[in-house]
């Protein structure tokens, strides 16, 4: 986990460097087998997170069928602050909140969504997660990366010349309405050691 204001370095080896704009809940009081029309009352507060995805390795180590590794071992980033469920309540529309979403790189819009467009409400996220085990205070749970909250899906409609992969240098900010804004700077990260070869 990081906070804003830190660098994030790209993961060795990638080439396909990605933000993920997401929004997340934190829980505040525990429980298992979490009815949906209780689940709120478990959250502590609500904030913005990044989920920085190195895409070439995710998808090269998914392909094993084991789910995400260490594409997704780069850093998270929670912030800046955690808001209370009382000050999202009054913007309570669809499945989430009428609270619009941004995302730039180096001063470009990037992203723009609401967090209105849940597809599954935290509530249905709690309850599902709570299936069968149990949540602690402390436990996040993040909403998925709102429409076009990453160059992943950016580069893929509009292609990636329009929008590149993060390099080093490249100024990151995501932004929630009401959620406040996360700012990074991109840096290199560490050389790839080189493994013993398989022989041919």
């Amino acid at each position: 986990m990081v906070g804003t204001g830190t660098p994030v370095a790209v993961p060795p080896g990638s080439a396909a460097f990605d933000y993920e704009l997401e929004v997340a809940v934190v829980i505040g009081r525990e429980g298992s087998d979490i009815p949906v029309e209780q689940a709120w009352s478990h959250v502590a507060g609500v904030t913005i997170l990044c989920d920085w995805s190195a895409r070439d390795l995710q998808a090269h180590e998914m392909a094993v069928g084991l789910g995400p590794a260490k594409g997704k071992d780069s850093a998270t980033t929670l912030g800046p602050w955690l808001v209370t469920p009382d000050e999202l309540e009054p913007y309570r529309r669809g499945h989430g909140f009428d609270r619009a979403m941004r995302a730039s790189v180096n001063g470009v819009g990037y992203s723009a969504g609401t967090l209105a467009d849940l597809y599954w409400s935290f509530e249905e996220m709690i309850a599902y997660a709570s299936r069968g085990t149990r949540l602690v205070p402390g436990d996040v749970l993040g909403s998925g990366t709102v429409g076009t909250g990453c160059i992943l899906e950016l580069s893929r409609v509009h292609g990636g010349d329009r929008y590149p992969w993060l390099v080093p240098g490249d100024e990151v900010e995501l932004s929630v309405e009401g959620l406040g804004s996360i700012q990074h700077v991109v840096r290199a990260g560490a050389s790839v050691p080189p493994l013993r070869q398989r022989p041919a």
